[in-house]
C-alpha cells in the first residue's frame, strides 16, 4: 500500500559498507540502521545548526542531535572558536595544560554543588568510575541501580543486567540489584535486605517525569542512613534541566555525580563531580585509606574539548540556552499533541517528558507501544524532511522549523489512522519493523 517515501541509494551502499567494517554498521548501537525503517536510514555527511544533509543531499531538521549532546546546534561557532584557539597550540601534552585548571574552575563555577570534578571522554567511563569510588568508600560490593532508567553504562556492572549480557560472568551481574524509581519505601525494603551491602544508589535524577515532591532529597537521607553514596547520572539532565543540572534545579547535593552529552555540545569531554572527600581517595593528597584507581585517561583532557566545554557553559549562561529549549520543546509538543489529536490518534501518538528533552511514544489499537506503528511514524516523518528518533529539541532550532515539523507530524498522523482503523500497520511499513536496542539476538 506504501510506496518508497525517499530514495536513498547512496545511504544504502554506505550503510553496507559500514557492517561489512563495523559491528553493527555504527559506534553507538541507537545510531544503527536497525533503529530505522528497512532501506530509510540516512548516513549523514554535515550538519549545521538544527539541519542535516545526507550523503544522498537530503536536508532534514534533526532532533535528538548526537543523542543528545549537540544542544547548540551543530557547528555552533562560538564552540568552534574556542576549539580552533586551541588546535594550533597542541591538544595533548607530558603533563597538565593550563586548560585544565580553567575548565576545571568554569565547570566547579557552572555546578557549584561539586567541589571537585576530574575529565574524561564518555559518560560510561564517568559512570563506572564513580562506582568505582562508592565501592572503595564503603567496602562494600553492590551496586543498586534505577531499574526505570535504561542506560549507565558500557561495563559489565550494567550492561550485565540487559538482554546483551553476552561476555559478562554471571556473579558479576549478581552485584547489580534495581529499584524504582520515586518508591522511597521500596528502596528502603531493598536496602534493609541487602543491609551493609550496597556501596550506592545510581539514577537519573529526573527523566521523563518529574520526580515525586520530596523524592529526591528522600533518597539522599535514605542513601546516607544505609551507609550508601548517593551518585545522580546527570549524562542528560546535565544543562538541559539547568546549567548545574537536575541538582541544582531540585536543590538536591548528591555526593558524586556524572555529566556529559551537552557539555562538549558534540565533542568528547565528560566529567565526575562530587564531594571532595570522596573525590581525593582517587588523588595523591590523602591519607589512610587505599587509593582509588578512578580517572586516568591519554585524551581525558585534550585541550580542544575542554575548550569546548567552557565555550557551552559561557553560551548557556550568557544566552540563557536552557530558557530556550523549555520554550522551544514547549512549542513543539503543544503543536504535536494538536495535530494528533486533530488526526484522530491523540492516544497514540503520545508526546512526553521533560520540554528540553522530549520523547514519543507509538502506541498500537490497544494503547501498547508498539515498534509497528514506530516504523510506520519514522518512515512519514523522515518522507518530510524530519530525523527524529525523539523530539529532543537543540538551541538551534527556529519557530518555522518546529511549524513544519508539526505540518509533517499532522500528515503522518493522517496514515497513522489509517492503520489504526485497518487494525494493521503492516502496509504502511514497506520492510521490517524497526528493533529495541537491547535485544538477546540480532
Amino acid at each position: 500500500m506504501d510506496t518508497e517515501v525517499l530514495d536513498l541509494p547512496l545511504s544504502r551502499t554506505a550503510n553496507e559498507r559500514l557492517h561489512t567494517m563495523i559491528p553493527g554498521g555504527a559506534h553507538t548501537y541507537a545510531k544503527g540502521d536497525d533503529q530505522y525503517p528497512e532501506n530509510l536510514a540516512p548516513v549523514i555527511s554535515h550538519g549545521s545548526g538544527a539541519h542535516v544533509w545526507d550523503v544522498d543531499a537530503n536536508r532534514y531538521i534533526e532532533y535528538g542531535s548526537g543523542l543528545r549532546s549537540v544542544s547548540l546546534g551543530h557547528a555552533h561557532p562560538r564552540v568552534l572558536e574556542a576549539v580552533r584557539r586551541e588546535l594550533d597550540r597542541g591538544s595533548n601534552f607530558v603533563r597538565p595544560s593550563i586548560v585544565e585548571v580553567q575548565a576545571a574552575e568554569r565547570f566547579l563555577a557552572t555546578v557549584p554543588t561539586a567541589e571537585m570534578v576530574k575529565f574524561a571522554k564518555n559518560g560510561s567511563d564517568a559512570t563506572t568510575a564513580a562506582v568505582r569510588l562508592a565501592r572503595a568508600a564503603t567496602g562494600r560490593p553492590r551496586v543498586a541501580l534505577c531499574g526505570d532508567h535504561p542506560f549507565f553504562s558500557v561495563d559489565d556492572w550494567f550492561i550485565g543486567t540487559t538482554p546483551m549480557s553476552a561476555g559478562i560472568p554471571a556473579a558479576n551481574s549478581e552485584l547489580t540489584v534495581a529499584f524504582p524509581y520515586g518508591d522511597l519505601a521500596a528502596t528502603e525494603q531493598l536496602l534493609t535486605r541487602y543491609q551493609d551491602e550496597i556501596a550506592c544508589l545510581i539514577l537519573e535524577p529526573a527523566t521523563h517525569t518529574e520526580p515525586p515532591p520530596g523524592y529526591l532529597a528522600g533518597l539522599r537521607d535514605l542513601a546516607h542512613r544505609h551507609g550508601c553514596v548517593l551518585v545522580f547520572d546527570e549524562m542528560i539532565t546535565g544543562f538541559r534541566w539547568s546549567e548545574a543540572g537536575a541538582q541544582g534545579l531540585y536543590d538536591v547535593v548528591p555526593d558524586l555525580s556524572t555529566f556529559g552529552k551537552a557539555l562538549g555540545n558534540g565533542f568528547a569531554v565528560s566529567a565526575l563531580a562530587g564531594r571532595r572527600d570522596l573525590m581525593e581517595r582517587g588523588g595523591v593528597r590523602h591519607s589512610g585509606d587505599d587509593r582509588v584507581f578512578l580517572l586516568s585517561t591519554t585524551h581525558g583532557a585534550e585541550t580542544h574539548s575542554l575548550a569546548a566545554a567552557m565555550a557551552v557553559q559561557t553560551t548557556y549562561v550568557e544566552e540563557g540556552v536552557t530558557a530556550r529549549l523549555h520554550a522551544l520543546g514547549e512549542r513543539l509538543a503543544a503543536g504535536v499533541r494538536q495535530a494528533a489529536a486533530g488526526m484522530g490518534v491523540g492516544d497514540h501518538v503520545v508526546v512526553r517528558g521533560r520540554a528540553s528533552n522530549l520523547v514519543f511514544a507509538t502506541l498500537d489499537e490497544n494503547e501498547q507501544p508498539s515498534q509497528l506503528y514506530r516504523t510506520l511514524f519514522l518512515r512519514r516523518l523522515l518522507a518530510g524532511g524530519v530525523l527524529a528518533p525523539s523530539f529532543v529539541v537543540s538551541s538551534a532550532l527556529s519557530d518555522e522549523d518546529i511549524d513544519r515539523t508539526v505540518d509533517v507530524v499532522a500528515e503522518a498522523c493522517a496514515v497513522y489512522r489509517k492503520a489504526l482503523d485497518a487494525a494493521d500497520p503492516t502496509p504502511w511499513l514497506a520492510g521490517r519493523p524497526v528493533k529495541p536496542v537491547f535485544r538477546r539476538s540480532a
